[in-house]
């Protein structure tokens, strides 16, 4: 017994280097955060305890209001629809292209979906300004060429149509991701219980709610879980595309927080808002966590 406490001991030291890892990442900044989040400070000189007054500006601004509106939207654009398209599109790889052309094909077709997620997100961005410009984008010049040209719009200059076409963009981008979880969950399902539902006459509508729905529970939590969580945190495909703009209509949380950082050097109130948004990525964890425990139970 004792021998065995001193090797775990021996393990725990290949743990050091990952946990001062996190400690100077996540931590120390996350601390700092949420203190400079009760001061106000400019990012020079000493910073000035004011209490809870930025939460209190925060929570009467209507920007801020305005950005968590839009990130829900943003939310439902990648978490929800790619979740229930990955699904689908999984499911006719694994059933219907794997076994009929072989599971070479439904690997092409997987990398293919999964691509956007390892393009880095400024080169995805400029080549969607490209497709979404309103003089020679290739969207408006498609519309034109087929008679449609009435369709055309300033897709990421127009209030009322920018925050859809950042939706319609990050669809895309996130949907190889549910893919590529869901077919790899299909895998580990016995094969046996669609034979046995083949042989009850089972459609493949059915098959799918029935088996392939349930099995997979596990995978669709992550997925979820995953996805909300980076929809939360965009930044990167909001400032490459529109930069919150225009007249703020595709503003974001973690955007808003950076212009307050950088552009107005208010450290306090951007801190305030980071906070809000990481007690709420932290509060959706847990509720995502807990339902994937009682799902689990109830197996």
């Amino acid at each position: 017994m004792a021998g065995r406490v001193t090797r775990d001991r021996g393990y725990a030291v290949y743990l050091i280097p990952g946990v001062l890892a996190s400690l100077a990442v996540i931590v120390v900044p996350l601390v700092m955060t949420v203190y400079y989040s009760f001061t106000k400070w400019s990012g020079v000189g000493d910073p000035r305890w004011v209490g809870f007054d930025n939460y209190t500006r925060l929570f009467g601004d209507t920007l801020f209001w305005q950005s968590f509106g839009n990130i829900g939207l943003l939310v439902f654009a990648m978490a929800v629809i790619p979740t229930l398209i990955g699904l689908v599109l999984a499911a006719v790889l694994f059933d219907y292209v794997g076994k009929r052309f072989g599971d070479r094909w439904a690997g092409l077709f997987r990398s293919g979906y999964y691509l956007p997620q390892v393009i880095p997100v400024a080169v995805t961005g400029i080549i969607w300004s490209w497709i979404l410009h309103p003089s020679y984008g290739a969207l408006n010049r498609i519309l034109e060429a087929v008679g449609l040209g009435g369709l055309a719009k300033n897709w990421l200059g127009d209030p009322d149509y920018a925050l859809y076409s950042v939706m319609l963009v990050m669809i895309w981008f996130q949907l190889g991701y549910p893919v590529v979880m869901f077919m790899s969950g299909l895998s580990r399902i016995d094969p046996s219980l669609y034979e046995a539902a083949d042989l009850d006459g089972a459609t493949w509508w059915q098959r799918f709610r029935k088996i392939t729905v349930y099995m997979i529970r596990p995978e669709f939590y992550v997925v979820m879980i995953t996805t909300t969580i980076a929809a939360l945190k965009i930044f990167g495909q909001v400032f490459v595309l529109t930069k919150g703009g225009p007249s703020n209509s595709t503003l974001v949380p973690s955007y808003f927080a950076y212009k307050n950082y950088f552009e107005k050097a208010q450290v306090g109130y951007g801190s305030a808002i980071s906070t809000v948004l990481t007690i709420l990525i932290v509060i959706l964890a847990f509720l995502f966590l807990r339902l994937q425990h009682r799902s689990e139970e109830l197996r």
